[in-house]
């Protein structure tokens, strides 16, 4: 019921954007052929950083039992035999990333429970002031989107960057275009021509239409797009259709078997899937008017499970109030991309610098074209089982919204901290008021540096960290040794996380080590110890995606008895959303962010104290 990881199926129907191996990279793809390959870490390295994340976790007895464990496995021969496996996958020609096909098929194609909400993240747009009509302000995102995608269709666009160092563009050719399509036993991406697909897919009340945005060779201005929609809205919402896009919410292997079934029922329905998948992306027009945090969140990241079409990589919804956001299916690109691309849209649209076009409307538009599914009573009931599953998935989460306005990057980084590592530590602390203890945590970290590269696990809890919640729960503890040990867990979270970002953390190599096991071959001990499974059920699934145009993003919890906290940090404030089960494990996202908030301010203000007891000193 929960995610772990996919592959991008070597398939004949992944039909690729377009050939670039004949001629000379662009921007978008000038630093492919210098990027490193992702390392193989020395089992030197790696086993004594896996010690000391575990070791926070771990009674005494119980540590020096794994102790011992690990210890044996980097002395015997089949751990060196293991890793001299994975050092030749690494090494073999062809080859752009020893990690890429397993964690593709793990994490993600291969993963069979519902994309949605186990899979997908969401983003919260800023309100647009300047377009209070919905269909005025999905056309200046549809504008804004266009633009971004003739960047990456030219490859003009410039690659991103971290400080000096490039990193790798291959997930842009998973952007546009593209969609996961269902199958057993594992899932595949296929993406389509950019130039010759020029059409987008637009919901409205469970229905869909192809809407081309090519009229005799030139694009639809914003006036024209917004007619269209308008078309679209009065079209859809005078006549109701089967809610076939719930299909796409269900679990893989059913799905899978209902996109066969939908195919059987009529060649006419093999066209639309056809037209639909090829679209540029998906445009939701929702007829909710959210108006809390949590109603927006839930809109952007759930919906009502028919509105939308889960396997396409991008949607963007606009809701009747002209609330705004994005749904991306994460299978085949991580945040940081379509981060890049919302901040895009939304810098061009809240800021009206995007090119909106003429606004005079041509009158030889031709009328929106329906997609039609054929749905015989079979596909019909197939359909209210994918709605029911559907809606007691969804009905099991809880969500709460933690908009944090006492402060936000400008005040923390006064603070002489980094504010990422600042609020890694919140949540810690926050978790350790509300259960005593700390537990297993993973936050995303990008190896985008390496070709092909996608994330490594920065595992946040520390001796360090452990040691601060301790101390800060400690009621005689002076402010000058509290801020020591927030220093302290501060320096061990940095320290974990640029080894990371470099190709050196623990998981996954440890995942790279036992996958290159053959069938029948005993499992070394340290797979086998209780520690590696503890160490990897992680109770807080946490990461930050940032932007000043978010009203915040998310995403859901990865083990039943655990939360999902994706954070955004801007300037003057910190948005967090908490997900989480509703269960017999009696989780409470309001507690949580209740206690989170509690922290946040007990740390800044504690730092504050230490730094007036010390005087200029300090």
């Amino acid at each position: 019921m929960y995610k772990a990881i996919s592959i991008l199926k070597p398939s004949s129907a992944v039909r690729s954007i377009q050939n670039t191996a004949t001629k000379p990279a662009a921007k978008l793809f000038e630093f492919q052929s210098q990027l490193p390959k992702l390392p193989v870490p020395a089992l030197s390295e790696t086993l004594p950083k896996y010690l000391r994340s575990v070791e926070p976790l771990l009674s005494k007895e119980e540590f020096a039992q794994t102790k011992k464990i690990v210890e044996e496995f980097g002395q015997s021969a089949q751990g060196r035999e293991l890793q001299k496996r994975l050092e030749a996958r690494a090494a073999e020609p062809g080859r752009a990333n020893w990690l890429e096909e397993w964690w593709n098929d793990l994490s993600y194609m291969g993963y069979r429970d519902p994309v949605t909400p186990y899979v997908s993240y969401f983003y919260s747009y800023k309100d647009d002031k300047l377009r209070r009509k919905p269909t005025q302000r999905a056309a200046a995102i549809v504008r804004a989107a266009w633009a971004f995608r003739a960047l990456v269709a030219s490859e003009e666009l410039t690659p991103e960057m971290a400080r000096t160092t490039p990193l790798c563009s291959h997930s842009y050719k998973y952007m546009f275009n593209a969609t996961r399509i269902p199958k057993k036993p594992s899932d595949y991406e296929a993406t389509y021509s950019l130039d010759s697909n020029t059409h987008i897919t637009v919901a409205r009340n469970n229905q869909f239409f192809n809407l081309d945005l090519v009229h005799n060779g030139q694009l639809l201005s914003a006036a024209e797009i917004e007619q269209q929609l308008d078309r679209i809205v009065e079209r859809a919402d005078s006549t109701a259709a089967v809610p076939v896009g719930i299909l796409t919410a269900d679990n893989r292997d059913l799905w899978s078997e209902n996109y066969q079934q939908l195919i059987e029922a009529s060649p006419q329905n093999a066209q639309t899937l056809e037209k639909l998948q090829s679209s540029a992306f998906v445009l939701c027009l929702d007829d909710t008017k959210p108006v809390t945090r949590e109603e927006t969140h839930r809109v952007f990241w759930h919906g009502n499970g028919s509105n939308r079409w889960f396997d396409k990589s991008l949607q963007f919804i606009v809701c009747d109030n002209a609330k705004a956001g994005f749904l991306a299916e994460h299978s085949s690109m991580d945040g940081t991309p379509t981060c890049r691309l919302n901040d895009y849209v939304l810098d061009q649209t809240l800021n009206n610098k995007v090119d909106l076009g003429s606004t005079a409307v041509r009158s030889d538009l031709p009328e929106p074209e329906p997609l039609r599914f054929v749905t015989p009573p079979k596909v019909v009931r197939s359909i209210e089982q994918a709605a029911e599953r559907f809606n007691k998935t969804i009905g099991q989460h809880q969500l709460r919204v933690l908009q944090y306005e006492a402060f936000g990057k400008d005040e923390i980084k006064k603070l002489g901290v980094s504010p990422d590592a600042f609020v890694q530590m919140a949540i810690q602390l926050g978790y350790y008021k509300l259960y005593g203890r700390s537990r297993a945590t993973y936050e995303a970290a990008a190896t985008r540096k390496f070709l092909h590269g996608r994330t490594e696990t920065c595992r946040s809890v520390s001796n360090e960290s452990v040691a601060f919640c301790k101390l800060f729960e400690t009621p005689t503890a002076s402010p000058q040794d509290k801020v020591a040990a927030l220093q302290a867990a501060v320096k061990a979270h940095g320290a974990y996380a640029k080894a990371c970002s470099e190709g050196k953390g623990v998981d996954r190599h440890l995942l790279g080590l036992r996958l290159v096991l053959k069938p029948g071959e005993e499992k070394p001990g340290i797979f086998q110890d209780p520690a590696y499974a503890n160490s990897c059920h992680w109770f807080l699934s946490t990461s930050q995606l940032s932007s000043e145009h978010f009203e915040g993003w998310g995403f859901s919890e990865v083990v039943p008895d655990g939360y999902g906290i994706a954070y955004t940090i801007r300037k003057d404030a910190i948005i967090f959303h908490i997900a989480a089960m509703e269960n017999d494990f009696g989780l409470n996202s309001d507690h949580l962010a209740h206690y989170i908030k509690e922290a946040a301010t007990e740390m800044r203000a504690t730092i504050l104290a230490a730094k007036l007891a010390a005087g200029p000193k300090l």
